[in-house]
C-alpha cells in the first residue's frame, strides 16, 4: 500500500498496475486494420479481373514468390504464374468449372517464383458478383502446400520402399516354402499319386508338409504333417520334421517307431520357453496283389479319408494319437487298411476342415468334409486333389490357414479281350 500525499491514509501507488491494463493491452492486439489483416494474411490474396488480370495483391503472396506489387498488378496474369502444367490445367478445367460452378476449392497448382523455383500451393477462388448476379472479378486465396508436398513426398517414398521389402519378403518366403516341400513325388508303380498345397498368405511360410518316397524291399514311405505356428520359427520345425521322418523310416520304417522318434526329437529340441510340436501321420505302402497293404500312425493328426471304388467314402480313424513333440513318450496311433482298384486315402491337414464358409464365423468342418468326399467317390487320387484344390480356392479368404492334400489311388486293371 502507498500513502496519499496529504497523508490522509493509504492510497493506490502512482505505478501500480490497474486491474483493467491486461484487458486493455489484450483489445488492442485485436484492434488490427483490415488492411493490415489482408497484407499479413497467414495466406496469400490475389483478386483479379475476368480475365485473369492481377487487380490486388497482398504482401505475403508477394514474400512468398518474391515479386515485387508493380510486377504484378495490372501486368500480369493469373495462369502467367503457373507452371506449364498449371496453365494448361487452368485452361482446361480450372477456369471452365470456376465460370459454370462460380466457386472451386482446394485445387493442387504449382507457382513459378521470380527467382525460377517451384511453390506447390492449394487454390480457392471465388467469382464476386453484383446485386443483379452479373460476374465483377475473382477473388483468389491460395495456401503455402510445401510442407504438405515434402510429407507426401516421403509418404510416397515410404510406401514404395515398403512395397519393395514387402516383395522381397514373398518372395524369400516363397522360395522357403518351396525348400520345405518335395519337387516332385517319387513315382510308386501300380499307384496314382497326387498332392496340393493351398497358402493362405503369400507374406508368412505355413508349417504344413508332406512327402512320398521309397524305402527298402520294395516298400515306399508317405506323410503329411502341419506345425504349430507360422513363420520362419515354424519353417525350422516343418525343415526338422520332414527330414526326420525321411531319416527315421530309413532306420526303422516301422510308423510308430517313425514318429517316436519325431516325438523324440521335437520334445529334446524345442523345450523351455518356446516349445514346439506338430501333428503327423505317417504311412507305409507295400504292393499287395493287384492292390496296397496300407499301415498309417497318426500323431495327433486329422483321421484319413478313404474312399472305396464302390462308391462308399469314411474316415479312417487312429484314436488317441497325441500330439508330436509334447511329451516325451507320446502316444502313437495305428491303423492297417487294403487298397483294392478303384479305392482312393487321401491325407489332409485341418486348415481344410477349419476354413470359414464363404469368409463368415462358421467353420466348414469334419462333417462337410466327409459329405464332400461321399459325393467324390469313387474318384482318383489326381481328381480328388484337383476338387479339394477348387474347394479351397471357392472359400477365398476363408482359408486362414496353409493346407497340404496328399491322395493315392489304385487304378482299375484294363480288361482284357478274349482276343490278347
Amino acid at each position: 500500500m502507498c500513502d496519499t500525499s496529504d497523508g490522509g491514509g493509504p492510497g493506490p501507488c502512482p505505478d501500480a498496475e490497474q486491474p483493467g491494463d491486461d484487458e486493455a493491452r489484450f483489445s488492442a492486439l485485436l484492434e488490427d486494420s483490415a488492411e493490415d489483416l489482408y497484407e499479413n494474411a497467414p495466406c496469400g490474396y490475389l483478386s483479379t479481373l475476368l480475365d485473369g488480370q492481377i487487380a490486388k495483391v497482398n504482401a505475403t503472396l508477394l514474400d512468398w514468390l518474391g515479386y515485387r506489387r508493380e510486377d504484378l498488378v495490372g501486368r500480369r496474369r493469373f495462369a502467367d504464374l503457373l507452371t506449364v502444367g498449371g496453365r494448361l490445367y487452368h485452361e482446361t478445367h480450372f477456369a471452365p468449372l470456376l465460370q459454370m460452378q462460380g466457386e472451386i476449392n482446394g485445387i493442387a497448382l504449382e507457382l513459378r517464383r521470380a527467382d525460377g523455383g517451384r511453390l506447390p500451393v492449394l487454390v480457392t477462388s471465388t467469382v464476386r458478383t453484383d446485386s443483379d448476379g452479373r460476374p465483377l472479378l475473382i477473388r483468389t486465396t491460395l495456401f503455402d502446400a510445401r510442407d504438405r508436398r515434402a510429407y507426401e513426398t516421403e509418404l510416397l517414398r515410404a510406401r514404395r520402399e515398403a512395397d519393395t521389402e514387402r516383395e522381397r519378403l514373398q518372395k524369400l518366403a516363397t522360395t522357403l516354402q518351396q525348400t520345405l516341400l518335395p519337387p516332385a513325388l517319387a513315382p510308386v508303380p501300380g499307384l496314382d499319386v497326387a498332392a496340393h498345397y493351398h497358402i493362405a498368405s503369400i507374406d508368412q511360410v505355413g508349417g504344413d508338409f508332406y512327402d512320398l518316397f521309397p524305402l527298402a524291399a520294395g516298400t515306399w514311405g508317405l506323410f503329411l504333417g502341419d506345425v504349430c505356428g507360422k513363420g520362419t520359427a515354424a519353417a525350422a520345425v516343418t525343415s526338422l520334421a520332414r527330414y526326420t521322418l525321411r531319416a527315421a523310416a530309413v532306420y526303422d520304417p516301422a510308423p510308430t517307431a517313425v514318429i517316436s522318434n519325431l516325438n523324440t526329437v521335437l520334445n529334446h529340441e524345442y523345450q523351455g520357453h518356446d516349445p514346439r510340436f506338430c501333428t503327423v501321420i505317417f504311412g507305409v505302402l507295400t504292393p499287395d496283389a493287384d492292390g496296397f497293404r496300407v499301415t498309417l500312425a497318426s500323431g495327433g493328426h486329422p483321421p484319413a479319408l478313404l474312399l472305396r471304388a464302390d462308391g462308399t467314402a469314411d474316415y479312417l480313424h487312429t484314436p488317441g494319437g497325441q500330439l508330436v513333440g509334447v511329451l516325451p513318450d507320446a502316444h502313437v496311433a495305428t491303423v492297417a487298411v487294403r487298397l483294392d482298384p478303384g479305392d482312393t486315402l487321401i491325407l489332409y491337414s485341418d486348415g481344410l476342415t477349419e476354413a470359414h464358409v464363404h469368409a463368415s464365423a462358421e467353420r466348414w468342418g469334419d462333417d462337410a468334409l466327409l459329405a464332400f468326399a461321399r459325393g467324390l467317390a469313387p474318384t482318383t487320387a489326381s481328381a480328388a486333389v484337383t476338387a479339394l484344390s477348387e474347394l479351397l480356392e471357392s472359400f477365398g479368404a476363408g482359408v486362414d490357414d496353409d493346407t497340404a492334400v496328399l491322395a493315392i489311388s489304385v487304378p482299375h486293371r484294363p480288361v482284357k479281350s478274349h482276343r490278347e
